[in-house]
């Protein structure tokens, strides 16, 4: 079984550090306490210059809020990773960038139009028109390239990868799922359903995603581009919020079908169709016997050969 596990406590770390300083749950507390720390002063310093409120111009306020997102999970990654797990930061290497981050783009587009092309077949998702004027910039930053970027750090990066070294793959995927879906039970329109839904189309998906490639450019790519082609292309909203995209659109039919006022997220189309992407994924890391399994287990050394009786 290969375990491709990024950090190992070092065997020479004294116990107070094995607690304190490498723990699977002191590293986790280390990088929400670096987050919110230069998340908050960022926030002060670009309040200071004007570009948070209510009053600033749309992409002044995207920008201020993207930058705030970005330096602050970036940051905190970068210190838990470099001074903590003292580590290159391979998953986030410059290098997969143009690789795994445009195959995640085109696949997050391609998924999420399969979607919108089967609620059309059903009769769900109608095209009203073409809004060449729509403000298209300020949401690509936000709901892309920030959401992309902030909360695959945040949710791969830090909780799926941490959970997957200490407890294994399957708890991992489990934590990582119900966090994200949680994560979203306060966005407009939200329900149990839809925050349900959320937990196992995108939460298992883009899980599975970095469990396969052992990338977040991977898992940035796909989520960023879902949550483009959702919103700007075909002006659905995108996890409750948004929805003015270059398409004019409209969802009927019940909510199961539709998502209702959530979005297509809480579809059970979307549902379904991730679902059979992310069992694909899964397939891929049962044959490549990649599932990690917990660090108790790993502990425990079978023996290899059975003791010769006369």
């Amino acid at each position: 079984m290969s375990e491709d596990i990024a950090f190992r406590t070092p065997p020479s770390a004294p116990a107070w550090q094995r607690w304190l300083v490498y723990s699977p749950v002191a590293r986790i507390v280390i990088f929400a306490a670096i987050t919110f720390g230069v998340g908050y002063a960022m926030h002060d310093i670009l309040a200071a210059i004007g570009w948070m409120g209510k009053s600033v111009a749309p992409l002044q306020r995207a920008l201020g809020l993207m930058t705030m997102e970005l330096v602050a999970t970036v940051i905190a990654y970068l210190v838990l990773v470099c001074l903590v797990e003292h580590r290159s930061p391979r998953e986030l290497s410059l290098r997969a960038l143009p690789t795994y981050g445009l195959a995640g783009l085109l696949a997050g587009f391609l998924i999420f139009s399969t979607v919108v092309g089967i609620l059309w077949l059903c009769g769900s998702y109608h095209v009203l028109g073409i809004n060449a004027q729509v403000d298209w910039l300020p949401e690509v930053l936000l709901a892309g390239v920030g959401a992309g970027i902030g909360e695959e750090i945040v949710t791969r990066g830090v909780l799926f990868r941490i959970a997957e070294e200490g407890l294994g793959t399957w708890w991992a995927l489990a934590i990582s799922a119900v966090f994200f879906g949680g994560a979203h039970i306060f966005n407009p329109g939200a329900t149990l359903w839809s925050s349900l839904a959320i937990a196992i189309e995108a939460g298992i998906l883009l899980a599975l995603v970095f469990h396969v490639t052992r990338t977040l450019w991977a898992c940035v790519g796909l989520h960023a581009a879902w949550n483009i082609t959702q919103g700007t292309i075909y002006g659905i909203p995108v996890s409750g919020t948004g929805g003015k995209g270059w398409l004019l659109s409209s969802r009927t039919g019940p909510d199961w079908l539709s998502g209702g006022a959530f979005g297509a997220e809480a579809s059970v189309v979307a549902l379904l169709v991730c679902t059979s992407v992310s069992v694909v994924l899964l397939l891929t890391a049962l044959r490549r016997k990649s599932i990690v399994r917990s660090r108790r287990s790993r502990a425990v050394t079978p023996s290899c050969e059975a003791t010769p009786t006369s």
